[in-house]
């Protein structure tokens, strides 16, 4: 008996959300599929039913952590709006994000810094630099609403480029010390996200608006 597309669709998500909690916790290398497996609550079979390898678990759960931060940052930066007010509103949901999602989130950092490990295979690496795109384009929208809020007077007069580095640098960095706790609530993480983007991009904010 086949199973039904909704079926292997969660059973995927399973797998990728337990694969990015135990990458984040013990890293790639030490992170076993059987432990992933025992995680899941399935069998080596069902992993290996879904994914080539761990290297193959890894990529998509690196793919999946971008384009759920995307999803939910992309209309931010479309909205009405100063370019002041639509940077406010992505970081936080940049950083919402990260505090829901945060086992992708190192997912995506470790790609970032494994992108140039001498242990990686060329068709690791090239599958890597691929999947590194998609976060350089998505560094482009803050690019772009750095450069808009620059351009209507909501944002000092400095380097777009520089300051969505560093802006991004600044908010992931929130995952150096953020825990989420089983009582804390959706509007507390959101309150939580709002003081710390308040802080961050009041460095880059006209002090008059």
């Amino acid at each position: 008996m086949s199973t039904s597309p909704d079926v292997e669709t969660d059973n995927k998500s399973r797998i990728l959300d337990a694969a990015a909690d135990a990458f984040m916790i013990h890293g790639f290398a030490n992170t076993t599929v059987d432990a992933i497996a025992d995680d899941v609550g399935a069998t080596k079979g069902l992993i290996y039913y879904h994914f080539r390898s761990k290297f193959d678990i890894f990529l998509a759960a690196y793919e999946h952590g971008m384009r759920q931060v995307r999803e939910q940052v992309e209309p931010c930066a479309y909205a009405d709006g100063t370019g002041r007010e639509r940077l406010v509103s992505m970081s936080i949901a940049h950083v919402v994000n990260l505090m829901t999602d945060l086992g992708y989130h190192h997912v995506v950092h470790q790609g970032v810094r494994e992108q140039a490990s001498v242990a990686l295979k060329p068709r690791q690496r090239d599958a890597l630099m691929n999947l590194n795109e998609l976060r350089r384009d998505y560094e482009q929208l803050f690019h772009r609403v750095i450069s808009d809020g620059i351009d209507d007077g909501s944002l000092r007069q400095v380097d777009a480029a520089l300051a969505a580095r560093t802006l991004l640098s600044s908010l992931n960095a929130v995952d150096v010390w953020y825990r989420r706790l089983d009582s804390q609530s959706t509007s507390a993480i959101r309150t939580l996200a709002y003081d710390v983007v308040d802080l961050i991009v009041g460095g880059i904010a006209e002090s008059n608006r």
